[in-house]
């Protein structure tokens, strides 16, 4: 565009205003780039093909339990390596603020889950001490335990001979191979299984879901579709997916993550739109006797019109484009501290819809501007002067 750096310099024409828009534009972007990817990767279940892992839960409800009996039927599927299982138990350690995920697992459990490491002999401790636990080192860290000590976990949900009291023995600690997301997996506790059922109160033979290594990633869909016609049809149907798309529903359990972010970024486009339509209308107003000059030198009213849309859309642009790129470099640092709940890059979708957002608050805050500078008559502009 030939007339660009026109635009340009009259975009910085006031150096501090137009850096301060734009800062206020790359974090509206910045906060876009990375709440929409949550959103977009909540909304897509992802495909199954290329999965390590699967994990297969109830239809109706992760909180819905399953039979335990269902793992040999599930070892049969062609295609299936290894099985294990756990059963959400939802301890808390002291005070409810001290909450962390724990479970009761079968005795296979760090088999499958290869990327937990764990010392042999305290492998063998668990499988063989009935109440014994593991911990992850984060936790073990954060509250001071050690081999040996007696952790007296208190039940939420499952009472032990009526008393919400479950003292656990812990016989070892385990590190994660992946240090980026140690500090989610390492923050858990695991329990025997065969304990859980034996002493609870309410419930036996019951599993929360199922985990499903392949032997091959590629045959994922196969593989879980054949997982789940095990029970159709029947009062216990499966669903099985993605290790992030478990985790994900398990979260959408908690809140709507898509009404929550599209809140959010609707309070902070509004008021982008406020702040940018104000600087430009300003900027705009401080110039009218520039614009004149401009259209007495042979600027025909809709070029006048242009290089004011142009100069508004440029300013949305280059706020957008910078808070984007910022997300994206950001965005995978949480997402491995996430256990598969954030996306670990941008989607194209969100990059869509971003250059979208920007080309349509650019024209909008700058249209009335733009209008006011077409109409603007020379001899009124110049009175005066």
């Amino acid at each position: 565009m030939k007339y660009l750096s026109l635009v340009w310099a009259q975009l910085f024409r006031s150096k501090t205003r137009t850096l301060l828009t734009l800062l206020s534009v790359v974090t509206a972007f910045l906060l876009f780039g990375m709440l929409d990817s949550v959103r977009v990767a909540f909304n897509s279940g992802g495909s199954l093909d290329g999965a390590n892992r699967l994990i297969t839960t109830s239809r109706l409800s992760i909180t819905q339990s399953l039979p335990v009996r269902l793992e040999q039927q599930i070892r049969t599927v062609p295609g299936v390596r290894d099985v294990t299982y756990a059963m959400w138990f939802g301890g808390i350690y002291q005070d409810p603020k001290n909450f962390f995920p724990s479970f009761s697992v079968a005795p296979n459990y760090f088999e499958v889950y290869t990327n937990l490491e764990l010392p042999p002999e305290q492998l063998r401790a668990f499988q063989d001490t009935r109440t014994g636990a593991v911990v992850g080192e984060a936790l073990a860290k954060e509250f001071g335990w050690k081999v040996g000590d007696t952790i007296p976990l208190q039940a939420t949900i499952f009472p032990r001979q009526g008393s919400n009291d479950w003292p656990l023995q812990l016989v070892g600690i385990f590190r994660s191979k992946d240090r980026a997301a140690a500090a989610g997996e390492e923050r858990q506790l695991v329990m025997n299984w065969t304990y859980f059922d034996e002493a609870n109160d309410y419930i036996k033979g019951q599993v929360s879901w199922f985990t499903v290594t392949l032997d091959n990633p590629a045959h994922a869909s196969r593989v879980a579709q054949a997982i789940d016609a095990l029970s159709m049809n029947s009062d216990r149907e499966t669903k099985s997916q993605t290790e992030s798309a478990f985790q994900q529903s398990f979260a959408k359990q908690f809140a709507d993550i898509g009404l929550i972010v599209t809140s959010i970024m609707g309070a902070v486009f509004f008021t982008l739109l406020l702040l940018t339509g104000n600087t430009m209308a300003q900027a705009v107003r401080e110039r009218i006797p520039e614009l004149a000059i401009l259209k007495t030198l042979g600027f025909k009213d809709g070029t006048v019109l242009w290089l004011v849309l142009v100069e508004s859309v440029l300013l949305v642009g280059l706020g957008g484009l910078v808070g984007m790129c910022l997300a994206s470099l950001i965005l995978p640092a949480l997402a491995s501290r996430a256990q598969g709940l954030l996306p670990p890059t941008i989607p194209m979708q969100t990059w869509l819809v971003g250059a979208g957002l920007i080309v349509l608050i650019g024209l909008v805050v700058g249209v009335l501007p733009a209008l006011r500078a077409k109409r603007l008559k020379i001899v009124d502009a110049l009175a005066g002067r």
